[in-house]
């Protein structure tokens, strides 16, 4: 039976937000926010500068009063520095951030002096244990450092400097394993340019500011750790850069609407930080990704080519296949018949994707709802790792009130604005992407395949035995911290304290002769998976303490995971280690893992800092699973003696 569903008007959302801050509700209905953002959201055109608005409510709220009514609520902290007023950026960061369920805990460092917050360890962000770091940079960065006369050498000289300065700073982080720093390019206004009265300078000053910028955006091509923002796609959308009074007297020299478009990109950019990454997109067909009713007009009917409208959902097309490239699954949730899809999805002579682009096609007249429940189920994740895009209010409204997790796309009756609904809100963004996501879609049908073998076996073990799997263990190559990071970031089922690192931090694992971090890369007779799972500990004297551990949903419960501690408790021995400690800590998704150290043998050892503390004697070591065979330097002891 499909769920009864309200339809909201455009802007109650923000109304019934602003009951509760009213009410003094806040806190205690904080639940009900990330749902209130969402309708907002799924509206094709919500109300300019609803984020900002939201953010300015939601900051009313005593943080750490909703932090102890909903303890499962993921708090986010953001060191705030830049060249001029960077505080603006606040508000439509907490609305960005509340809207996917994260709460924000902003540190804003002192005006214009970003460098000495970034850089000294009794700065404005002493003692900060940062998930982010905005450095909101603009065109006085650079201007800050000419004369009063100034000509296009003397703008060179000071980008120059400028960028030594910042690529400085960026390496400086790196070798430290600070955490992401996130920089943007500088958008240079009219009043600057125009100040040159010939079109020879004005052209070198473009040059100059653009072979500048290009700089910033080769450190986030190229250095871990820093992430450039650029600014220019999202002026082209968004507006002015600033508005003139107050970038002279208030010295906002980002504007209320670029600093909105620009929130909106660091929300992006704390999801996939924070393991919230989406994976899969399930598509609606009719009028979503062809022009027409395909149970209407027939396969002759519907098109993605040969009219105007019809040009405009073959765009949609190629994009999603762009997606899909790079590692985005999908599927197809439609209401039509299924054998007449399968039919159009094989033949149709417009469409630029096929039935083997889809890891599922369901195509019936059940609830959507229940399609992305077995969407999620048969991949192997979770429904909130979904995106859901459809032009029907009523289906996406459906949806939304199920209890799915997934997110909504309002898509509507003007396929020319599709991609740019789909792109928007950046479900995808991920810091990298890397041969293991380019590569998902092949996994993915592998595990049609593991399914039959699994059917066809007379119990779980032989079907483990028969997946003949191989672990390689070693620590990471350089080529393989990108990949590693991500696993860290998008892990959450098998993630047993919630760690994440960046890419840089795993650099300066890797460089720490105290630390131990471990690359776990699984094979089966049905092909290679890739680093599914990675591992950190750090010598403590004669203890050794394992960090965390993180194995990919993709490969669990098939004796990985215990295999993997096995080695290293065998390591820990055989390098003289008179124990080995571990903990864990709960998260809304690692339940399942909660029993995972004492079934190799640790007993408890207290609590501390809301993690469960456990301890191993190394008197009696687990056996590594039969079924599993570990290959790598760390499987020979100093004995020559082969752990597995």
């Amino acid at each position: 039976m499909a769920v009864p569903v309200r339809m909201t008007t455009r802007g109650e959302p923000l109304e019934r937000l602003r009951d509760l801050a009213a009410q003094g509700r806040l806190e205690t209905a904080y639940d009900e926010v990330v749902p209130l953002l969402a309708e907002l959201a799924d509206d094709p055109e919500p109300p300019p500068g609803w984020a900002r608005r939201a953010g300015r409510l939601l900051g009313r709220a005593d943080r750490d009063a909703v932090l102890a009514r909903h303890p499962h609520l993921a708090q986010v902290t953001v060191a705030v520095t830049g060249q001029s007023t960077v505080a603006d950026v606040v508000e439509p960061l907490t609305g960005e951030l509340a809207r996917h369920g994260l709460l924000l805990h902003p540190v804003v460092g002192d005006h214009g002096a970003y460098l000495r917050d970034l850089t000294d360890p009794m700065g404005a962000f002493r003692g900060l244990d940062a998930d982010l770091a905005l450095c909101l940079l603009d065109d006085t960065t650079v201007f800050a450092e000419v004369p009063a006369v100034w000509g296009p050498d003397d703008v060179e000289r000071a980008a120059d400097e400028v960028a030594a300065r910042l690529e400085g700073l960026v390496r400086q982080r790196a070798r430290t394993g600070a955490a992401t720093l996130a920089l943007n390019t500088l958008p240079l206004p009219r009043e600057r340019t125009h100040q040159l009265v010939d079109h020879h300078s004005r052209a070198r000053l473009g040059v100059l500011w653009r072979e500048f910028n290009a700089r910033l955006l080769r450190l986030g091509a190229e250095e871990p750790g820093v992430v450039v923002i650029d600014l220019d796609p999202l002026l082209a959308a968004s507006g002015p850069v600033a508005d003139t009074r107050l970038a002279q007297y208030a010295s906002a020299r980002i504007g209320a609407g670029l600093l909105d478009a620009y929130a909106r990109e660091v929300a992006h950019l704390v999801r996939a930080l924070t393991g919230r990454t989406r994976k899969c997109l399930v598509l609606d067909l009719d009028h979503t990704l062809w022009d027409g009713v395909l149970g209407d007009d027939g396969p002759d009917g519907i098109a993605a080519a040969g009219t105007l409208r019809g040009e405009a959902f073959g765009v949609f097309q190629r994009a999603v296949r762009q997606l899909a490239a790079q590692g985005v699954l999908l599927a197809v949730s439609s209401k039509n018949e299924r054998g007449a899809v399968l039919d159009a999805l094989r033949t149709h002579p417009d469409l630029a994707l096929r039935e083997g682009d889809f890891t599922a096609v369901h195509a019936d007249w059940e609830p959507k709802s229940g399609h992305l429940a077995a969407v999620a189920e048969a991949l192997g994740i979770g429904d909130d790792a979904l995106v859901f895009a459809d032009d029907s209010p009523a289906e996406r409204a459906e949806v939304r009130h199920s209890g799915v997790r997934a997110a909504v796309v309002p898509l509507d009756d003007e396929p020319a604005l599709h991609l740019q609904r789909l792109l928007i809100d950046g479900w995808f963004d991920t810091l990298t992407v890397t041969a293991e996501d380019r590569a998902r879609a092949g996994h993915h049908r592998a595990a049609g395949a593991r399914a039959a073998l699994r059917a066809g076996s007379g119990s779980h073990e032989e079907f483990l035995r028969g997946l003949d799997i191989t672990v390689d263990l070693s620590e990471p190559w350089a080529h393989e911290l990108a990949r590693l990071a991500q696993l860290t970031q998008r892990t959450n089922q098998f993630n047993l304290t919630g760690m994440r690192l960046t890419p840089s931090g795993a650099a300066a694992a890797v460089a720490d002769a105290d630390r131990l971090l471990l690359a776990a890369r699984t094979a089966d007779r049905f092909g290679e998976n890739g680093l599914t799972g990675a591992l950190l500990a750090t010598r403590e004297g004669d203890e050794l303490r394992v960090d965390n551990t993180w194995l990919s949903c993709r490969v669990l419960a098939r004796g990985i995971e215990q295999a993997l501690l096995a080695v290293v408790l065998a390591h820990a021995r055989d390098r003289g280690h008179r124990a080995v400690l571990a903990a864990f800590r709960p998260t809304p998704k690692n339940h399942r893992a909660r029993d995972f150290y004492p079934s190799l043998g640790f007993t408890p050892a207290g609590e501390r800092d809301g993690a469960l503390q456990f301890r191993h004697d190394l008197r009696r070591l687990p056996v590594p699973p039969e079924h599993v065979r570990i290959t790598g330097p760390l499987t020979t002891g100093p004995d020559g003696r082969k752990h597995t």
